[in-house]
């Protein structure tokens, strides 16, 4: 589950008539502008409201991924090629030059021609003909500052791409990594200043940068398969029968794809034989350990993810009660656990404070996976990044803490409570813990672990409590 800090809506006019990949990636960032919405729920409402063929939904996922990724970036790029200041630009013709920016700049794929016609013409098929000119020439202005060379060095003329290098300007436009780190890091990578600095006084700078290279770009895409379904190894044997390069993992169920997938499209995806998850997702549900029979709270259970794995560790024996404040969000769980054939997972819809409405206990064992910062998660979730403000985590924390106060007190004694963030930030993390573990007798850390963004998979926290029998 996570927290969506509020940000201004995006006014602008909507496009009339019939969508290409472009066209759709604009309407989806002016969505994801306007309902403060995740990416990838918009991107499925705008899929199924618009039918594209796969190779257009690809472009058109790529190019909001992209732009939401590497916006800073973006606009260190634009701004010395406007004559006004970005605020100064109507939101939906400042998207349309992100959009542009990101073809030219971060794509390979796309041809400069194309890349500036198609999205010239933006500005007429959003009913705005007059902006074609601004948009042109901003736009050739960007592709002049561009080359095709690469280097493997930060530098003032030189924009990190994915993988690992950088794409040479013909010019210096963003800060000098040398004498000024931060402010390369943060536009350089696209991320706010406040976070970038952050990071810097934590970890050093190639330590930022390799951060900043793995959520310029997609995580890999990995599967967990459900072990009530087939086996890994069968799995894996499907997968290279239907032509899709894959690996075992390092968790037990886990496959990671080596290329990208429709994953509708993929073996097995209509039989439930797996499900899309992160390698230290999967990790959550490995360290509470569900036992079979057992009765299980998810507390902040949405999308479902972490609920059906545990109810796949059980042996779909027992019950998961997977709770959420969000009733559209809960039913994304019920129609997972749908398609992989689990029975033991009910689904209860909670009040918005933590602990309220919580079905009745003891449970065996609680799952208090938080509503948290997402910064272990920044490429598979990029509107994080911008909607994440410095005053955000003083509230988190202090939600985090009454969330796992609640799934501590819903626990029998000898119960287990496992907490979990998709953060990095340590005040999100053990910070917590220890709170909690000083506010509560009788509670005992037993384990304590932290995914390192990259190594190999998304980063996060988790922890193991476990209520004492008191004598």
């Amino acid at each position: 589950m996570d927290r969506r800090p509020s940000q201004p809506a995006a006014p602008g006019p909507r496009f009339q008539g019939r969508h290409d990949a472009r066209s759709l990636a604009l309407q989806g960032l002016l969505d994801c502008a306007r309902h403060d919405a995740f990416v990838q729920e918009v991107l499925d409402r705008l899929f199924t409201r618009f039918p594209l063929p796969s190779a257009d939904r690809r472009l058109t996922a790529t190019l909001v991924y992209g732009v939401l990724r590497r916006r800073g970036t973006l606009a260190a790029l634009l701004r010395p090629l406007l004559s006004r200041r970005p605020d100064q630009v109507e939101p939906w013709l400042w998207e349309t030059l992100l959009l542009g920016g990101c073809q030219l700049v971060l794509l390979d794929q796309v041809p400069v021609h194309a890349a500036l016609h198609e999205t010239v013409e933006l500005a007429a098929r959003f009913g705005r003909a007059s902006a074609k000119g601004f948009v042109n020439g901003v736009l050739r202005s960007l592709a002049r500052l561009v080359t095709a060379d690469r280097t493997d060095a930060p530098a003032a003329d030189a924009v990190p791409l994915e993988g690992g290098r950088y794409r040479r300007l013909t010019r210096p436009v963003l800060p000098q990594p040398e004498s000024r780190p931060v402010e390369y890091l943060a536009a350089g990578f696209g991320l706010p200043e406040w976070l970038a600095r952050r990071w810097a006084d934590r970890y050093p700078i190639d330590e930022c940068r390799r951060l900043g290279f793995w959520f310029a770009g997609p995580a890999p895409l990995t599967l967990r398969v459900n072990r009530l379904r087939t086996t890994r190894d069968a799995y894996l044997s499907a997968l290279s029968a239907a032509g899709v390069a894959a690996e075992a993992g390092t968790q037990p169920e886990a496959v990671r794809l080596r290329e990208p997938a429709n994953v509708r499209e993929l073996p097995g995806y209509l039989d439930g034989w797996f499900s899309v998850q992160d390698e230290s997702a999967m990790a959550v549900a490995a360290m509470l350990d569900p036992a079979p029979g057992w009765r299980v709270l998810d507390l902040c259970a949405a999308p479902g993810g972490k609920a059906t794995h545990l109810a796949e560790l059980m042996d779909d024996q027992g019950e998961v009660v997977a709770c959420d404040a969000d009733a559209d969000r809960l039913a994304t769980v019920t129609d997972a656990a749908a398609r992989l054939g689990l029975k033991s997972i009910r689904t209860v819809t909670v009040g918005p404070g933590p602990g309220e409405r919580l079905p009745p206990g003891p449970f065996d064992a609680a799952l208090a996976d938080v509503p948290c910062s997402n910064t272990g998660v920044l490429g598979r979730r990029p509107e994080a990044r911008w909607r994440l403000r410095p005053a955000d985590l003083p509230h988190l924390t202090e939600l985090q803490t009454r969330l796992l106060s609640a799934a501590v007190a819903a626990v029998r004694p000898g119960g287990v409570v496992v907490y979990s963030t998709c953060s990095i930030e340590p005040e999100e993390n053990a910070t917590v813990v220890r709170r909690v573990l000083g506010e509560h007798g009788g509670l005992r850390l037993e384990a304590e672990e932290e995914s390192v963004p990259g190594k190999p998979a998304d980063g996060g926290y988790r922890a193991r409590l476990r209520r004492e029998v008191l004598a």
